[in-house]
């Protein structure tokens, strides 16, 4: 039933978080959640928690008052003899809820560890609008083969009409372990226990992916780990796998009878290329995660993996498509004679139907029809017994991986992806879970023309003060949240908080986050089908010249203020340095970088300018011990005193006193630069402009005209001539004149 204790909903958790207010934590009413199982159901708007001895139900907008429980402690089978020689006095005989499905539109199914007895129910939660929670403990069953018996080992599960498809360890022992199917109205079904089939496999995820419109040919895949011994050596290697079954498998008549009678697997790898054709494997499975496209019948797979290498720890990500993995399991089987043989593919006659497929309209021939996997020939059995594993393997998208990760004091456990659009084009955020209790946000941008990928580690949440595994990640797209669990509490995420990136267009642009832009007067989220006119992104380049420069208009440059000052280097391999003379010193030194100065790939960033801040900047290159200098950039502050002698006012209007009644029009030449200097000042001041330009051609004399000029391409470009204030203003000299684009 409910209980009376309220659970704690607390925000923050860790400094970085606490301090942006951008998370919450919930610890359930005992201060320890036990963290197992999560449903999120955008439907119902609400999220589901398992843990030790109790379940919760939680609204997702955050109403802590409104949060429900259902105590799961001693409902069902009492537990067994927990004085057994094969339990510790430190074993765990709590019922930990590790199973938490949608059942239909009204129940979800709950299975718990039961002391080591597993054991399934139904929990009722309404209709949506809702907000119900109940359990009936007469509707409690027996949950082996489809539940673990201990509360970490590793399995996954998902329900299929009504029906569920778990692969794990279905004894105390570890020892049977197997893909099952059971519930609803047909016959259970399950693996044999065979070692070519599975030799001591873990379980990480399994999925409904269907083929085609025809839900016949609809297939539960599941992704795992197992050891293999090759022909060569006597030591268990690990290989991760993707297996699947088809949905309306029933087993055969005679041969396979309540056994899987269209069970296949195939090797995923995911390696990186290296010299003389010798690839670094990464072959521990760790997480898998489904992006799903709009017919749902073609997701990309995204896969998490480590290595069990004695030489380095690293993790990587590799991306497969589902018509890569179609393709194997139809290409040829793998065969080998003996134990002592090396694996090759099967050459013979494969019998009709082929192993693997599914009964239906679409394998039917006019005169072998076939409804039901019992009416498959023996053959057809006797071959899928003995030739479970197809030849090749499944490889991810360019034949390597989308991310690598070698440098990593923890190691890498979940794995959540989000599609995100953006100015140019969608880009791929990746969040991953770690040992630690942190979470990266990482963006993976495609190079030009290129197979090539570089990934940039936008954020590291730490999520929870203790360094706690993070077991289990959800994301709600719609509500731009990340649901992050533990043993030790479950953590809601914000996915971004683009205020948090600065207060200028260039610091906006240079942060890379494809979920921010500056949108003309702020860093805010990114919004595809949003109508501002100046929103501003480069998360591929991470270049805020171009971007931000027209955004110049909006910037008040001066003490307080920033600027950026551009070089980039002719070669990629080059390394930069930024050097500064502050007249009248004719000593050169090193630009010191902090946190008010950055270095970027792309030039120099104020990001508060200083009155000692002028001076000529260098900017040089070193490749292979040759040095050159680049840019060559005179960085000037103008203070306000300064401003006030260059643009006398006129009778209290503040505009520019003109000294001729008929301005004549501006002569050819200076056309060039004053778009220029129409494109670097605020709208609001475009009059002003125009009167103090057509008081400087005014004049008679060519050379007061050229000095009024030159005046005027001085001041203008850097100087807001509505306010006063100290102003920035960088100018190039020598052939090459970078473009600079403030970064307020």
């Amino acid at each position: 039933g409910a209980s009376p204790q309220v659970p704690c909903l607390c925000h923050g958790g860790s400094l970085p978080l606490l301090g942006t207010n951008r998370s919450v934590l919930f610890f359930g009413h005992r201060g320890f959640l036990g963290f197992r199982s999560l449903y999120l159901d955008e439907y119902r708007d609400r999220l589901f928690i398992g843990g030790k001895d109790v379940l919760y139900s939680l609204l997702l907008d955050g109403a802590s008052a409104d949060a429900k429980e259902v105590s799961w402690l001693g409902v069902g089978k009492a537990p067994g003899d927990l004085s057994s020689p094969l339990l510790s006095p430190q074993t765990d005989c709590a019922n930990y809820v590790r199973v938490l499905h949608p059942y239909n539109r009204t129940h979800l199914l709950a299975c718990g560890t039961g002391a080591f007895h597993p054991m399934c129910t139904f929990i009722y939660v309404g209709h949506r609008g809702e907000h119900t929670f109940s359990l009936d403990p007469a509707r409690v069953e027996t949950g082996r083969g489809r539940c673990p018996h201990e509360p970490s080992r590793a399995f996954a599960s998902t329900v299929i009409g009504g029906e569920l498809y778990s692969g794990l360890t279905a004894d105390f022992l570890g020892r049977d372990a197997g893909v099952f199917r059971s519930m609803g109205t047909r016959s259970a079904l399950r693996t044999e226990v065979d070692q070519r089939l599975l030799n001591d496999p873990k379980f990480v995820a399994a999925h409904l992916i269907p083929d085609n419109d025809d839900w016949d040919n609809d297939k539960a895949y599941f992704f795992f780990t197992e050891k293999v011994v090759e022909a060569d050596s006597k030591e268990h290697a690990i290989f991760s796998r993707v297996g699947r079954v088809c949905v309306n498998d029933a087993g055969g008549q005679r041969v396979l009878v309540n056994k899987w009678s269209t069970f296949n697997k195939a090797r995923l790898v995911c390696s990186v290329p290296g010299p003389g054709g010798i690839d670094t494997y990464f072959d521990e499975l760790e997480d898998v995660f489904l992006l799903r496209t709009k017919d749902g019948k073609s997701p990309e797979i995204y896969a998490l993996f480590s290595t069990v290498s004695h030489v380095f720890q690293g993790s990587a990500v590799c991306v497969y498509r589902m018509a890569d993995i179609r393709e194997v399991f139809n290409g040829p089987f793998a065969h080998r004679e003996s134990p002592q043989h090396r694996w090759g593919a099967y050459e013979g006659r494969v019998p009709y139907p082929r192993p693997g497929v599914c009964p239906s309209k679409t394998t039917n021939q006019p005169r072998q029809q076939y409804s039901s996997t019992k009416d498959f020939p023996d053959e057809v059995l006797h071959f899928a017994r003995a030739h479970p594993l197809m030849y090749k393997a499944v490889h991810p998208r360019h034949r390597r991986p989308l991310l690598v990760k070698t440098d990593l004091p923890h190691r890498l456990r979940q794995l959540v992806v989000d599609r995100v659009e953006a100015e140019d084009g969608h880009h791929d955020i990746l969040f991953l879970g770690t040992d630690a209790g942190s979470v990266l946000k990482v963006v993976v941008t495609q190079k030009t023309s290129s197979a090539m990928t570089e990934e940039v580690i936008l954020e590291e949440l730490q999520v929870f003060k203790m360094p706690v595994s993070i077991t289990q990640m959800e994301i709600s797209v719609k509500r731009q949240t990340l649901y992050v669990g533990s043993s030790l509490a479950m953590a809601q995420v914000r996915l971004h908080q683009c205020e948090s990136y600065g207060t200028a267009c260039a610091e906006c642009c240079l942060a890379r986050d494809p979920y921010c832009a500056w949108d003309g007067t702020a860093c805010t989220h990114y919004q595809p089908s949003g109508k501002r006119r100046h929103r501003r992104q480069d998360a591929r380049h991470s270049n805020p010249v171009h971007p931000c420069l027209e955004n110049l208009t909006g910037e008040r440059l001066g003490e307080e203020n920033s600027t950026f000052l551009e070089c980039v280097p002719r070669s990629p391999q080059a390394s930069v340095q930024w050097f500064v003379q502050r007249p009248p010193d004719e000593q050169r030194d090193e630009v010191k970088t902090d946190e008010r100065i950055l270095q970027t790939e792309h030039g120099l960033l104020f990001r508060k300018l200083h009155r000692h801040d002028a001076g000529i900047y260098y900017c040089k290159t070193l490749e292979h011990g040759f040095t050159q200098t680049v840019a060559r950039i005179s960085l000037e502050v103008i203070a306000s005193e300064q401003l006030a002698h260059t643009f006398p006012r006129g009778r209290g209007d503040g505009l520019p006193h003109l000294l001729c009644p008929k301005p004549r029009l501006a002569p050819q030449a200076p056309k060039t630069w004053f778009k220029d200097i129409m494109h670097l000042i605020s709208s609001q001041n475009l009059r002003q402009v125009e009167e103090y330009c057509a008081h400087l051609w005014c004049s008679s004399r060519s050379h007061h005209r050229k000095s009024k000029l030159a005046q005027a391409k001085l001041v203008l470009a850097g100087v807001d001539v509505a306010k006063k204030g100290r102003t920035a203003k960088a100018h190039s000299e020598r052939n090459r004149v970078p473009r600079q684009a403030p970064a307020t």
